[in-house]
């Protein structure tokens, strides 16, 4: 078992990996219908499609039909005793420029549900600990949980994936429970994430060559659902700060980041219908890396709205409004593309998406999904730091992806 764990985590060409954690999946699938022991839990999917997006660098150079649509994942749960639950997730995904291809460990963790009683219940967690402060948070690194295959770029933005899913320090979560107040949830999480030099590229560019690290990373979170309710209300605030250091020979400089996110949220859930949006403003400041002394503090704002309707028992249909602002007293663009000389667009201020999707369930364990996106502006394109405008020439451009996902 340690053996095959060393060869799933090292760096291995695509077509490998596929193989060898088809055949994880495959072997645990087995394993956990011999497993009869309640305290111990096994679940896994393969998720692969096609995706094509014009226009733009979103998937590949090239702008080609692609099948770097793939993700392969196995999680676990065990229980040791009625307090302590250890639980962990790897995984394999290839998304093209959206984040590096190859495995990662999502989470691994160790929970003490530390107190309970009629109203109250308090866990705690250590170890990479997983982000469940914002709407899908908790789902968007499992393709058959989460909303779509894409899920709004506004808030889940593709190239902080890694980071955001998680991080290694711990969290904890209290839930209030009656039936006059209704459920109310309280989270709060610091660790931080660690930044490979793949990651690097795709978050800060290729042409920085020196070393991107997370400094701290603090969440907190709060969710109320009214009693009797199919309506959950929330609000999250995000405090990330970030460290570039420069290599010998650099394009760029040291410098330090900072991004502070806030949401307000809104989920309904009914028998047909299912109602979500969250709004946000975001604070992204750099200092340095351009050049010594350089400053920028922009306030960002955005959001989306989102609604699904389930046509039949196996078919449901997903509409969904997105836009984000990088700057919200530069919302056309005008001052970037100033303040750039020239070089960089007006239409990397912004990002807008409106998309339509479909889903249907093919049995109990298998989905198919495809979805259109008409997509406008570059602000949600990786490398963020160093836009790209040769690569993303038009202000307006598509993506279309077909998924198909199996669980067990």
């Amino acid at each position: 078992m340690l053996t095959s764990f060393k060869l799933m985590i090292r760096p291995i060409n695509f077509s490998y990996a596929l193989q060898l954690l088809c055949h994880f999946c495959l072997a645990f699938a087995v394993s956990a219908k011999e497993v009869n022991h309640d305290d111990l839990q096994i679940h896994g999917f393969v998720a692969q499609g096609i995706i094509d997006a014009n226009h733009s660098n979103y998937i590949n150079s090239d702008t080609s039909l692609s099948l770097e649509l793939t993700e392969i994942g196995i999680n676990a749960s065990y229980q040791l005793n009625d307090d302590f639950r250890v639980a962990g997730q790897a995984v394999y995904l290839n998304g093209g420029n959206r984040y590096h291809a190859g495995p990662r460990i999502d989470y691994l963790l160790l929970q003490w549900n530390a107190f309970h009683s009629e109203h109250w219940q308090a866990n705690f967690y250590f170890g990479r600990v997983k982000n469940n402060h914002w709407l899908y948070s908790s789902t968007r690194d499992i393709p058959f949980a989460r909303p779509s295959i894409i899920i709004p770029q506004v808030v889940y933005f593709d190239g902080f994936r890694d980071v955001a899913v998680g991080g290694d320090g711990a969290a904890m979560k209290l839930r209030y429970s009656d039936d006059d107040v209704g459920e109310i949830d309280f989270n709060f999480s610091r660790g931080k994430s660690a930044i490979s030099e793949r990651q690097s590229d795709v978050i800060i560019g290729e042409l920085a060559l020196g070393k991107l690290d997370h400094d701290l990373d603090m969440q907190a979170s709060i969710y109320w659902q009214p009693p009797f309710s199919g309506w959950r209300f929330g609000l999250s605030a995000l405090d990330s700060t970030f460290a570039y250091q420069q290599a010998e020979v650099d394009n760029y400089f040291d410098s330090d980041f900072v991004y502070q996110f806030y949401t307000a949220s809104a989920l309904y859930e009914g028998e047909l219908w299912q109602f979500s949006m969250e709004l946000f403003q975001q604070r992204f400041v750099t200092e340095g890396f351009y050049f010594p002394g350089f400053f920028q503090d922009n306030l960002g704002q955005g959001y989306y709205l989102q609604t699904r309707y389930q046509l039949t028992d196996k078919l449901s249909i997903l509409a969904r409004h997105e836009r984000f602002y990088a700057d919200k007293d530069d919302k056309n663009g005008s001052k970037l593309k100033q303040k750039s000389g020239g070089r960089i667009p007006s239409y990397f201020a912004f990002h807008h998406d409106n998309m339509l999707g479909i889903s249907y369930d093919l049995g109990s364990n298998f989905r198919l999904n495809a979805e259109y996106h008409w997509m406008q502006g570059g602000a949600r394109l990786s490398p963020i730091v160093q836009p790209d405008p040769i690569a993303n020439a038009q202000k307006n451009w598509q993506v279309w992806a077909i998924q198909l996902m199996y669980w067990f």
